[in-house]
């Protein structure tokens, strides 16, 4: 018997998923090994053993080890987060490959690295809140590009309180389907994730009964929340209200309780 169809909705990554600007600055993070992946830790203002809010980043293409990622990772702790970025490529990102032969197979690098991401990060979700969880830690996950689907099963469960997208890709109906936790989209329209399957998205989760935001930047090449040219000062501004909408996203399920109830009209006076 064969399986039910489930139409792709944000395409697997290509030519605009590894072009961009590089950023400069110090990361303020470190670098550990736990849970069978180096990891990227950035630490908030308060520095403990353990923590309430820890974030989960997955990163794009480049790795949580490049520094645009570090720098973003660095962006959630200033916020208050314990932020947790694995390097799935376990040391291997696609740009040294890019640098070398302008006709690099990227499906072909990418496809064993998506079947082993898959297989890694659950365990390395249990040693992280192991390690740096208190036992009433609340988690949220925000996944960039590659780093969408490991999101999306989250989202789907019981170990996050709160999700974020940032221009996903590789993503199916059925990670839609099965969303029960709030989800924030921050996206472009493009050919990963066109309008068409955003919209198609939307009408999934709210059957799904999956609270959802999307702040949408049209015009905005995929990646500019992560590697825009930030000399620009629109690239500079749709990066910063990314970030910004994805921290204040991850605040109000996070450390303001937040619960979601439909407005009735008596209660309106």
């Amino acid at each position: 018997m064969s399986s039910a169809p489930d139409p792709v909705l944000a395409r697997p990554p290509g030519s605009c998923c590894v072009v961009g600007f590089k950023h400069t600055g110090e990361p303020a993070g470190v670098c550990e090994a736990f849970g069978g992946m180096n990891t990227y830790v950035a630490l908030p203002p308060q520095a403990a053993d353990k923590y309430e809010h820890i974030l989960f980043y997955f990163a794009d293409v480049f790795s949580p080890l490049h520094i645009n990622n570090q720098l973003l990772a660095d962006t959630f702790a200033s916020k208050g987060y314990l932020v947790l970025a694995p390097d799935y490529f376990e040391g291997d990102p696609v740009y040294p490959y890019l640098n070398k032969n302008p006709d690099f197979d990227i499906m072909g690098w990418l496809q064993p690295k998506r079947i082993k991401a898959d297989a890694m990060v659950p365990p390395w979700i249990a040693a992280a809140k192991a390690r740096y969880g208190t036992p009433t830690a609340k988690y949220a996950a925000v996944g960039y590009c590659f780093g969408a689907p490991d999101v999306m099963r989250l989202v789907s469960g019981d170990e996050v309180t709160a999700g974020a997208l940032v221009h996903p890709a590789l993503l199916n109906e059925s990670h839609f389907k099965n969303a029960k936790k709030p989800l924030f989209l921050s996206v472009n329209d493009d050919w990963v994730f066109p309008q068409a399957a955003r919209h198609r998205a939307e009408v999934l989760l709210t059957e799904a009964k999956a609270v959802h935001h999307v702040q949408c930047f049209v015009g905005f090449p995929h990646g500019f929340a992560a590697r825009g040219r930030l000399d620009n000062t629109i690239h500079r501004w749709a990066k910063e209200q990314s970030a910004d909408g994805v921290a204040s996203w991850f605040d109000q399920w996070l450390k303001n309780d937040a619960s979601f109830e439909m407005f009735e009209l008596d209660h309106l006076v």
